[in-house]
C-alpha cells in the first residue's frame, strides 16, 4: 500500500465536486479539473478528500505507483487554489540586476548583452527596488519551480566569488582561490 496515497487531503475552502473519475475543484485563487486513472477513486469526507483503490485494482501492481503520484498532484492542485505558491531568487554580483517590463523580464547580469524572458501566463512577479530580489507567486506549484529553474541557468551561482542567481533557500559551498607559494 501507498505510504502518501492513504493520506487523507485537506481541501480547505475550495469546492470539490466528484464527477465519474474527474475531481473538479473551484478556490480563491484557482478552478480546474484533475482526472484519476481507472485504479483510484474519490471520496469526500467532510473537509478531507481520500484518494482508495477501486475494487478491481486491488492488488495490481500498478496500483502503488499511481496512488501516490495523483495524490500528490491533487494535494498541490488543492493547494495552489486556496494559496499562491511563492519562490525567492536572489541575484548576486556587481550590477546584476533585474527589471520588470509588462510581462517580460529584463536581466543584466554582466554578459555583453541583457537577457529577455518572457514570464508564462498564471505567473506573477514581484521585484526589490535593487532589482536583485525576486518572488516568483503563482497557483501551480510545478510552473514556479519551473521558471525559477530556468532563470537560475541564466547565470548559476559560481563558488569562487558567490556571485550568480540563486534560490533563497539554496547554500553555496564556497571554494578556496589560489594562494600565493613562499
Amino acid at each position: 500500500m501507498s505510504k502518501i496515497g492513504r493520506k487523507a487531503i485537506n481541501i480547505g475552502n475550495a469546492k470539490i465536486e466528484i464527477r465519474g473519475q474527474d475531481v473538479h475543484y473551484t478556490g480563491a485563487k484557482s478552478a480546474g479539473v484533475h482526472p484519476l486513472p481507472n485504479e483510484l477513486r474519490a471520496q469526500l469526507e467532510g473537509n478531507m478528500l481520500l484518494l482508495v483503490p477501486a475494487e478491481e485494482a486491488k492488488g495490481s501492481r500498478d496500483l502503488n505507483r499511481v496512488w501516490g503520484l495523483n495524490r500528490a498532484c491533487l494535494a498541490n492542485k488543492l493547494a495552489g487554489a486556496n494559496e499562491l505558491f511563492a519562490r525567492k531568487i536572489q541575484i548576486i554580483g556587481l550590477g546584476f540586476k533585474a527589471a520588470l517590463t509588462g510581462t517580460k523580464i529584463v536581466f543584466s547580469l554582466g554578459y555583453s548583452h541583457k537577457i529577455d524572458y518572457e514570464l508564462p501566463e498564471g505567473v506573477s512577479l514581484e521585484i526589490d527596488k535593487t532589482g536583485q530580489n525576486l518572488v516568483f507567486k503563482s497557483f501551480n506549484r510545478e510552473l514556479v519551480g519551473h521558471v525559477c529553474s530556468q532563470i537560475r541557468a541564466f547565470r548559476p551561482p559560481e563558488p569562487y566569488k558567490g556571485t550568480g542567481i540563486k534560490l533563497d533557500t539554496e547554500v553555496i559551498n564556497r571554494k578556496a582561490g589560489k594562494t600565493k607559494s613562499a
